[in-house]
């Protein structure tokens, strides 16, 4: 508004300029309308003020809102980031509300500060769309996995637990605006209908405007199949902007599509010898949804009951689980035993406690922060590493050589697993992020994946060690899909399973997944260890061995 009033001064003062050359002053007429000039620049330049007190106005409670959460951070920058809706705030704050604070900078006196931040960018981090994308993607994941009501998560609460103050409407528009984008229109549906909601709400103080929440709404809606809905909104919509362009196209869109499909419908009537009083009179009956075994879901149905806790072991089998010291023979672990719980026997899958000490995780994390990329996948036909969606964390590598501590806990698996690490891939180190998460996988290669670990020659990974770094408040658990069981994060502890069996061919049972983070930072660090190496330590045999066969998966 500031930059089209300041053109209108120009054009007023452009106009005073020639009406001087016209010598206007000599006529009392001409110069009565030199009076309605002034009255125009009066009038714009009021305008003009309004609009930089509006502005200024708008930049107090940026500042105000932002030193405010600023302030919360800082008191437990850990505590106040592992809650994933802060963290999708903060992603959002520093990219699109950050946007319309610089437009608003812009606009006069802003732009020499802006300038000042644009050359600081090199030296501050800027999240990009990319990660406001990826903030917003991983809310919807967190709501379908841990099935979140929207309205609940819209007010800040996970679990029944109240974490922060809760989103605007702006805020669930943005949300709605990026599963749009996504081509997500489930999740636009739930986030702009919730914005809706919550504009009600906000009176003095609006996030964003009912017009632009109803366009995306309608076609969002039409997108899931509701015609008459989407007609209807769009109706509303029109209401308000009576010329809005899209929806006027889409109205007569809408409107054509119903028509087409009562043509359908009555002409079916008609091929069936029906009429209106004879659907009527049909009896209405309902269908008894029937309720799947675990064995008729899906893998990603029970991944995700597994994530929620919702699947425990049989009793049969939760009874022959054992707990026991372990020393091995080994000096230090005489002194020292291991603590071993069973978690599953077939496959055998163990959890030893305390084998990794506070003091050994901080330098850990210490060594690998710096260098964290973005976690990546092998591409099981070139052997080469890429990134994909359905990994969603960071990870860093780290060499025995560059800490004693890195040595000593790569060498502790030795202990934990009487299996040797000299042919083992270095220590990968992981964090997972806002929703982070690793869908159903196995860790060995399968015997299509020709080119995997080739380089490394050293075989196939016949073992996995997988260290836990981290507590987690909510969620992050490891689930084996195939056997349904669910290992739940304690800072200290590992887990250990045989990716091989004896005879050398994969065992499908292991079959696993890291569940999203709902709330907290997840670390752990994992140790792959291979076959090369290990050919006396675990001998081969091909006695009882049943073929290995894959079962197909519908994640």
């Amino acid at each position: 508004m500031s930059r089209i009033s300041l053109l209108l001064i120009g054009a007023c003062m452009m106009t005073i300029f020639n009406m001087g050359n016209c010598e206007l002053y000599t006529a009392l007429a001409d110069m009565e309308e030199l009076l309605e000039t002034e009255a125009v620049l009066i009038d714009t330049l009021h305008g003009y003020i309004q609009a930089q007190e509006q502005r200024l106005a708008t930049l107090r409670r940026n500042v105000d809102d932002y030193s405010r959460e600023h302030e919360d951070a800082s008191r437990n920058i850990q505590q106040y980031l592992s809650n994933p809706i802060n963290a999708y705030l903060l992603v959002k704050r520093l990219t699109t509300d950050w946007k319309r604070v610089e437009e608003l900078l812009t606009e006069d006196v802003g732009n020499a500060f802006v300038a000042n931040i644009t050359s600081s960018r090199s030296d501050l981090k800027f999240p990009t769309d990319e990660d406001l994308n990826g903030a917003a993607v991983a809310l919807m994941r967190l709501q379908d996995t841990y099935k979140l009501e929207t309205a609940q998560v819209a007010k800040g609460v996970l679990n029944g637990v109240q974490y922060s103050t809760g989103l605007s409407a702006g805020d669930c528009f943005e949300l709605g605006r990026q599963s749009y984008n996504n081509g997500d229109y489930y999740h636009t549906v739930l986030w702009m209908q919730e914005a809706m909601d919550r504009l009600q709400e906000e009176q003095n103080r609006t996030t964003t405007s009912k017009p632009d929440i109803l366009e995306y709404l309608a076609f969002s809606t039409y997108m899931q199949g509701n015609v008459a809905r989407a007609l209807s909104m769009t109706n509303e919509l029109l209401e308000l902007v009576p010329t809005h362009q899209r929806a006027l196209g889409n109205r007569a869109y809408y409107q054509e599509e119903i028509e087409k499909k009562s043509s359908q419908i009555k002409k079916k009537r008609g091929e069936d010898g029906q009429d209106d009083i004879g659907l009527t009179d049909q009896p209405f009956t309902v269908t008894e949804k029937k309720i799947k075994t675990l064995k008729e879901m899906t893998e990603r149905e029970r991944y995700e009951m597994l994530c929620r806790g919702e699947i425990s072991l049989p009793a049969d089998i939760q009874k022959q689980l054992k707990c026991r010291y372990v020393e091995r023979g080994i000096p230090f672990l005489k002194i020292a035993p291991f603590k071993e719980e069973e978690a599953y026997l077939n496959p055998r899958i163990v959890i030893y406690h305390d084998v990794i000490y506070d003091e050994e995780i901080e330098t850990i994390k210490r060594l690998a922060q710096p260098r964290f990329k973005r976690a990546t996948v092998q591409n099981y036909k070139t052997g080469e590493l890429e990134i994909a969606h359905y990994r969603i964390s960071k990870s860093a590598w780290l060499q025995e050589h560059e800490h004693k501590h890195v040595k000593d806990v790569s060498r502790r698996v030795e202990y934990m697993t009487s299996l040797t690490v000299d042919t083992a891939e270095e220590l990968q180190v992981v964090n997972y992020g806002i929703g982070g998460h690793y869908e159903p996988h196995f860790d060995f290669a399968r015997k299509e994946e020709t080119n995997a670990f080739k380089s490394l020659g050293t075989g196939n990974r016949i073992a996995t060690v997988l260290y836990y770094m981290s507590d987690v408040e909510q969620g992050g658990g490891t689930v084996f899909t195939r056997i349904n069981l669910s290992l739940w994060p304690k800072k200290g502890s590992a887990a250990f399973w045989y990716n091989l069996k004896p005879n050398g061919g994969g065992d499908f049972l292991t079959r696993h997944a890291a569940c999203p983070v709902l709330t907290g930072s997840k670390w752990v660090a994992n140790k792959w260890l291979h076959e090369s190496g290990q050919e006396f330590l675990r001998p081969c045999t091909l006695e009882n061995q049943p073929e290995d066969t894959e079962i197909p998966y519908t994640f």
